[in-house]
């Protein structure tokens, strides 16, 4: 067993080398592959995987550091999950972008501050989807303007509740788990003010 520093250059012989690929199937959102690869050993297999374009979430905080979540169906699970704002990149979109676009639509907001926290792999195993994660503050409450199929409750929260809630398991969604322990980390370091430690947002 080796020690985790330098943890990426000791990993870099388990590289697989793509040998051939082929679509296998396309969809509206995504596309499936089949590729044959070449391992370490220089022995051949197969990885299927779904290609997808990416997406961003977004975690709404307002000022007096309460957060803004939605519930949301999820017919491949059959059940509604509390979620943070997200949709996926149109072609060539900036993420920065498309957190702005997916805050406003779903929710109403609009914000003047969006920070990036970063990005993570939600599905490593048969997807390479990326999900980048934004903080937004100073926000302005207008109407959302979600799409025709889509229906949505709004949650607003303290920020330490809905922390809880992950650690309670009633918050299960990876992007919303991953989105406030990271911004979470990054606002107490960093954050341009205190967040609430209870609800103060009277609704």
């Amino acid at each position: 067993m080796d020690k985790i520093e330098n943890w990426a250059e000791k990993s870099a012989w388990l590289k697989e080398i793509p040998h051939n690929s082929k679509q296998v199937y396309k969809g509206v959102l995504l596309d499936a592959w089949q590729d044959e690869v070449i391992l370490p050993d220089h022995s051949l297999s197969k990885r299927e995987y779904i290609r997808h374009p990416g997406a961003s979430v977004v975690l709404p905080v307002f000022d007096n550091g309460d957060v803004l979540l939605l519930g949301q169906y999820r017919y491949p699970v059959k059940q509604a999950l509390l979620e943070v704002p997200a949709g996926k990149l149109d072609a060539g979109e900036p993420p920065e972008v498309t957190a702005r676009r997916e805050l406003t639509e779903e929710t109403g907001l609009t914000c003047q501050n969006l920070h990036y926290v970063g990005f993570f792999h939600p599905c490593i195993g048969y997807s390479d989807e990326v999900i980048h994660l934004f903080a937004a503050w100073n926000l302005t409450v207008g109407r959302d303007n979600m799409d025709d199929d889509e229906f949505l409750t709004h949650f607003r929260l303290p920020f330490r509740q809905a922390v809880e809630m992950v650690h309670a398991g009633e918050i299960t969604d990876s992007k919303t788990i991953v989105s406030l322990l990271r911004t979470q980390a990054w606002w107490h370091a960093h954050g341009p003010f205190k967040l609430s430690e209870t609800n103060q947002s009277g609704e």
